[in-house]
């Protein structure tokens, strides 16, 4: 396992790195093989935060702690991410119910195991020709956010949005 440390607004000591590795070394004993593992260490005020990174075959484990001690902070975020890594396995086992699978094989069943998000309203309404402007006052009066029409000028199906900036957006089709 090699650890990728760095810091941003902070220097990363030899005693910080050193303490770092030893805390998040501990994390290859619950997976083989583990490659790299990318540490960042943020410094704000007098908030200590650590960010980890673990990519895993198509997976990736990820945990992030603030305190106000840089020591403190890595310690919870390896606990986070030891607990992290049990639920996974435990995941894995008691759906795979065998104990000797490579990490490439239980990130396959545990993105099986995940739930597919899924239609779960259906709407229809009428199409009616009408001009940008319109639309734009439709989607006010109605409190949305976006507003299906069919575009009076073009004569097809176009999408108004609120963008953050307060303005409008307009999606056309392009065949």
């Amino acid at each position: 396992m090699k650890i990728i440390l760095k810091g941003r607004n902070t220097e990363v000591t030899p005693a910080l790195r050193d303490y770092a590795e030893k805390r998040l070394g501990k994390l290859s004993k619950y997976i083989e093989g583990l490659g790299e593992v990318y540490v960042t260490l943020l410094v704000e005020k007098d908030r200590h935060r650590v960010e980890v990174t673990i990519p895993l075959n198509g997976l990736i484990l990820r945990g992030e702690e603030e305190t106000s001690d840089m020591y403190s902070s890595i310690d919870l975020v390896e606990e986070k991410l030891e607990k992290q890594i049990e639920k996974y396995k435990t995941r894995i086992n008691k759906k795979t119910k065998t104990k000797t699978k490579t990490i490439r094989e239980m990130a396959i069943a545990y993105e099986y195991e995940q739930d597919e998000p899924r239609v779960v309203r259906n709407k229809k309404f009428p199409l009616k020709p009408m001009p940008m402007e319109e639309a734009i006052l439709q989607m006010n009066l109605l409190g949305h956010n976006f507003f299906v029409f069919s575009n009076g000028e073009t004569e097809e199906v176009n999408v108004i949005y609120r963008r953050k900036d307060g303005n409008y957006g307009l999606i056309e089709p392009e065949v």
